[in-house]
């Protein structure tokens, strides 16, 4: 996903980049959050607020400590500073062939894609494997279109 990415470049480095700590079967972007760092980004992790809450972000550089988080995550310690992201690395259970995503139902990346993308501009690059992109996903009024996918295989831009 690395090489994809440092091939397709998706936004603008240095940028203010949200990535996640990968949980379960999700794809590990840690090698491309260390590349990000290297090329001067900082970088965030998500913290989950609450049920219908946006979600929200603290500083993260790799080597930090990380505290449990809710849904088994990981996140930077409360002490960090929050900030705001230009791009988000955003986990996925399915995209389709338009950019429309399919998360893990609680809205979370909807409500703060919304929220951001009302204030400036922000990029939304779902990250996945190549097999986690279907012809169509269900979706909802409120759901936000990713701006780009990256797998393991390829990136789509949707932009």
């Amino acid at each position: 996903m690395r090489a994809t990415w440092l091939r397709e470049l998706p936004f603008e480095t240095p940028a203010i980049v949200s990535g996640f700590w990968p949980i379960k079967e999700e794809i590990d972007i840690r090698p491309l959050l260390i590349e990000l760092h290297n090329q001067g980004c900082q970088l965030a992790l998500p913290v989950v607020q609450g049920k219908g809450q946006p979600l929200l972000f603290r500083a993260w550089r790799p080597g930090d400590p990380l505290e449990a988080g809710v849904f088994g995550t990981l996140q930077p310690q409360a002490r960090r500073e929050t900030i705001e992201p230009e791009a988000l690395l955003v986990p996925l259970l399915a995209c389709d062939e338009e950019g429309w995503r399919l998360g893990y139902g609680g809205g979370f990346y909807d409500r703060t894609l919304l929220g951001l993308r009302a204030r400036k501009r922000v990029t939304a690059v779902g990250v996945a494997f190549n097999a986690q992109l279907v012809p169509e996903v269900p979706r909802g009024p409120d759901d936000q279109r990713l701006d780009w996918l990256l797998t393991d295989q390829r990136a789509c831009a949707f932009v």
